[in-house]
């Protein structure tokens, strides 16, 4: 069985592969996740600001009363 070792403390310890195996699963975890939420900001962001171009921000049934007037 393989061994993975990590540095703690100027120490290196060693681990069983399942328990590596675990702890890059959850490192991947982690970073998909962190992806995720970046992605999911940054089309927020370009969203909102391609939605306040016309210098307001009015929801649907705003711009639908203000058309019926």
């Amino acid at each position: 069985m393989a061994n993975d070792f990590f540095n703690v403390d100027k120490e290196d310890l060693g681990s069983s592969e399942d328990t590596a195996k675990a702890s890059r699963g959850v490192n991947w975890a982690l970073v998909s996740i962190a992806g995720f939420v970046l992605i999911t900001v940054i089309l927020f962001v370009a969203f909102f600001i391609s939605a306040a171009k016309d210098g307001s921000i009015e929801t649907p049934s705003q711009i639908e009363n203000s058309n019926s007037r």
